[in-house]
């Protein structure tokens, strides 16, 4: 089965949906690489502030990313890393569990950070931006949830499972934005490779 599905995985990321966008505007979006998932890192500018006005993270006066996860409440919010991994949390996470969305801020990045970066059109990164707003079924923060000291978590539509995981969650983000990518990239190196191949 793990390797069935880790095959599914390459197969997925390099299957085109279908879209056309992205490679060529001057809005720079970052794919970062975590331990167990990607997030979105998008310019701190005015205009995505204003999106995202209801997070208290996402105007630290400092930032200049606005950084932007998806994922499982249990497993997401109390998950830092590979040496916070529970059974029954990941038991949870791949059989259903509600989603959440992650809001944090950062700096200047150093060079060594790796990342995959998106050029997006003006129009382009509206659209990401109505999108990812879109994930958020609520703009109170959960309460006591948060990995760091300047993130909030809120609860997201949808649910999280096997099949549909935080990395998934980036090629649905990029597909109804209309920017090219994988159809389906369950895992980390999946969306590591559909970037390079799509918006390379």
């Amino acid at each position: 089965m793990p390797v069935l599905y880790l095959f599914a995985a390459g197969v997925g990321a390099v299957w085109p949906n279908g879209q056309s966008g992205g490679g060529q505007g001057n809005v720079i979006v970052h794919l970062v690489p975590g331990p167990i998932h990607y997030d979105f890192l998008l310019p701190a500018d005015e205009r995505t502030r204003a999106v995202f006005g209801f997070s208290d993270a996402a105007q630290h006066p400092g930032a200049r990313w606005v950084v932007v996860g998806w994922g499982a409440r249990g497993f997401y919010t109390a998950t830092g890393d590979y040496t916070d991994l529970r059974a029954d949390v990941i038991w949870q996470a791949a059989t259903g569990d509600q989603s959440v969305m992650r809001i944090d801020v950062a700096g200047k990045l150093p060079k060594e950070v790796t990342r995959r970066v998106l050029h997006l059109t003006e129009a382009e990164y509206e659209r990401l931006l109505t999108v990812i707003r879109g994930e958020f079924a609520e703009k109170r923060p959960i309460a006591g949830a948060g990995l760091s000291a300047t993130d909030q978590f809120f609860a997201a539509r949808g649910r999280f499972h096997l099949f549909r995981t935080c990395n998934v969650w980036v090629a649905e983000v990029m597909a109804q934005a209309g920017l090219r990518f994988g159809r389906w990239t369950p895992a980390p190196f999946a969306v590591t490779l559909s970037a390079w191949i799509f918006q390379g």
